[in-house]
């Protein structure tokens, strides 16, 4: 049984990844191309799944230091990779998120890294799934 629903995102997909996706109030209205391939620009599943997940992961970064009483300035990377799956011979994605954070030094950087990682909804939801690896940095 799902969670008491406090928001619903709402986007179309059509063609696939050489298609297009719209959201429901029209922000996101981007045409789908297969990287490298062809002259036509667009976006593509892995561009917009980073752009969520840092997103997310900064809300969640930002809240855990708030509860910590630390004053930061952070800037998230969401890399993500398309991968060759050699379980099924498909494909996978794989996540690097590269934490920058200002006001702490390196070790409150990578605790405060981890616990964000904890929290954040795009984490749990890809914990056990796909390798998330995070690279936290104080600047």
């Amino acid at each position: 049984m799902m969670s008491k629903v406090m928001f619903t995102a709402h986007a179309t997909a059509q063609g696939g990844r050489n298609g297009h996706v719209k959201s429901d109030d029209g922000l996101i209205d981007l045409n789908l191309t297969m990287p490298g391939e062809g002259s036509e620009k667009g976006s593509n599943p892995e561009q917009l799944f980073a752009a969520g997940y840092s997103a997310c992961y900064d809300g969640a970064l930002n809240l855990v230091a708030s509860n910590q009483k630390k004053d930061i300035d952070s800037e998230i990377t969401a890399d993500v990779s398309l991968m060759k799956d050699e379980a099924d011979n498909g494909f996978k994605v794989g996540v690097v998120l590269n934490v920058k954070i200002k006001g702490v030094s390196q070790e409150e950087a990578e605790e405060l890294a981890e616990e964000a990682h904890k929290v954040c909804p795009y984490s749990k939801a890809t914990r056990g799934n796909i390798d998330v690896e995070i690279n936290a940095q104080a600047v």
